[in-house]
This record gives C-alpha cells, sequence and structure tokens, in this order.
C-alpha cells in the first residue's frame, strides 16, 4: 500500500514539473522553416483586389477589424438574460437584439454556448451600419437542476472581436418516481 502511494505521489510530482512550463508553442516555430508553408491573410484593397505586400507587419495590419478607420459596434438591447424559475427538461429561448451602432458592416464569425445545452442562433450576413440583428438563444434545461448561468461568446469584426452574452435559469427538478415496495 505505502509502495502504490509512493508511486502515485512520484507520478504527480513528475506531472506537475513536467506539465508547468511557460512556453508557447509560437517560441518553437521557426519562421524560416519550409517543411511547413507559412501564409499571411492576404490584404485586399477597396475593391476586393488583392494587394502585394512585403511589410513583415502585412499580417497584424490585414487582421485588424477597421476599414479605413472605422468599426462596426455591437449595441445589445440586453446582454442578460434572467428565465427566472423553470422545470427540468424545458426548452426555453430568448431574443437578444442588436444595432451596428459602428461605421462598417458588422459580421458575426461564430457565436457559441459554453456547453451543449445552449445554442445560438445568429445573422450570417453583414449588418450595415444603422440596421439591427437578432441572436436568438435556446436553452435546454434537461439533466440541468438547479442555479443555472450560461454564456454565448460572439465573435465579430468589431474593435475587441469579441462580445458575451449571459442566460440564466433556476431549473426546478424533475419529481423522482416513487419507489414501489412489494409486499408479499
Amino acid at each position: 500500500m505505502k509502495k502504490n502511494s509512493f508511486y502515485a505521489f512520484a507520478f504527480a510530482a513528475l506531472l506537475a514539473v513536467t506539465a508547468c512550463k511557460k512556453e508557447d508553442a509560437l517560441s518553437k516555430v521557426d519562421p524560416n522553416s519550409k517543411d511547413v508553408e507559412m501564409y499571411a491573410p492576404q490584404m485586399v484593397n477597396e475593391a476586393g483586389i488583392p494587394i502585394e505586400n512585403t511589410d513583415p507587419n502585412a499580417a497584424v495590419q490585414s487582421v485588424e477589424n477597421k476599414v479605413d478607420g472605422k468599426y462596426p459596434v455591437m449595441t445589445f438591447n440586453k446582454k442578460e438574460h434572467d428565465f427566472g424559475v423553470i422545470n427540468e427538461g424545458d426548452k426555453v429561448e430568448t431574443v437578444f437584439t442588436f444595432t451596428n451602432t459602428g461605421d462598417a458592416d458588422l459580421l458575426i464569425t461564430n457565436a457559441s454556448g459554453s456547453c451543449g445545452c445552449t445554442v445560438p442562433e445568429y445573422p450570417k450576413e453583414p449588418i450595415k451600419p444603422g440596421k439591427s440583428g437578432k441572436m436568438k438563444v435556446t436553452f435546454d434545461s434537461g439533466g440541468k437542476p438547479g442555479m443555472q448561468q450560461k454564456s454565448v461568446n460572439i465573435t465579430a469584426n468589431t474593435v475587441t472581436g469579441r462580445d458575451v452574452l449571459s442566460i440564466k435559469a433556476n431549473v426546478t427538478p424533475k419529481a423522482k418516481p416513487a419507489e414501489t415496495t412489494v409486499t408479499q
């Protein structure tokens, strides 16, 4: 028993020492390597024509979310929704309305729930400045009794590139079936 405990402790210590390195993957990549093709996103002009650029900072510049110094801005009517008390197994939904209050087209590239029980639906087409869109979020409370708080992570071409919505609900557990006793 002591021997097994010693091995378990030694393994845990070894794992802790080797797993906590503060290196990142990028520090191990040789940008001059010919093994893997390295590329930067292609920059385009106002007409959508690719621009040939030899500037080493071009990739950084092209990833910025601006168009001629103008950005889209997602302004929500609300960023949180409380479903209140619901029953376990209920599927509830809410709609978050947003307006592009910026100066460029808004493009949502992804929206994902913090778990599989939270499913967002978002517009795939660009939202023009001054126009509005809707994001429907559905929460499936099956197997989720108690207080629940979930988030929807949005990726878009805004200044920050990210936004977060949150929902919560107090889920009343299903009543457990009464156990029956067999008498003889």
